[in-house]
């Protein structure tokens, strides 16, 4: 029905950049917040940014200043630009979508299968 497809994670260095990309594919009217959450080892999954429609942006206080979010909303895609990496920000990186389908007047909540982000040297 609907999928979202990471890519970009890999490993990379303290101080480094990386960028991650995420398309929404399927039956999608429209796309109401695209974003970005985290799971590290033994923790809960957290929000890492969001942005709606309108283009508000939502960050964690823990990536402002480093990470920056963008969508390509024709291409149904959000893009995470991650610089100044810390080794804390290591974890699983998961694409997600609230978006309305096609002949269905209700929201749904999708998740990509994510992508691993590992800071070290």
């Amino acid at each position: 029905q609907v999928q979202l497809v990471e890519s970009g994670g890999g490993l990379v260095q303290p101080g480094g950049s990386l960028g991650l990309s995420c398309a929404a594919s399927g039956d999608i009217w429209s796309i109401n917040v695209m974003g970005w959450y985290r799971q590290a080892p033994g923790k809960e999954r957290e929000l890492v940014a969001d942005m709606t429609n309108g283009d508000m942006t939502n960050y964690a206080d823990s990536v402002k200043g480093r990470f920056t979010i963008s969508r390509d909303k024709p291409k149904n895609t959000v893009y995470l630009q991650m610089n100044s990496l810390k080794p804390e920000d290591t974890a699983v990186y998961y694409c997600n979508a609230v978006l309305v389908l096609f002949g269905v007047e209700a929201t749904y909540t999708f998740w990509g299968r994510g992508t691993q982000v590992t800071v070290s040297s």
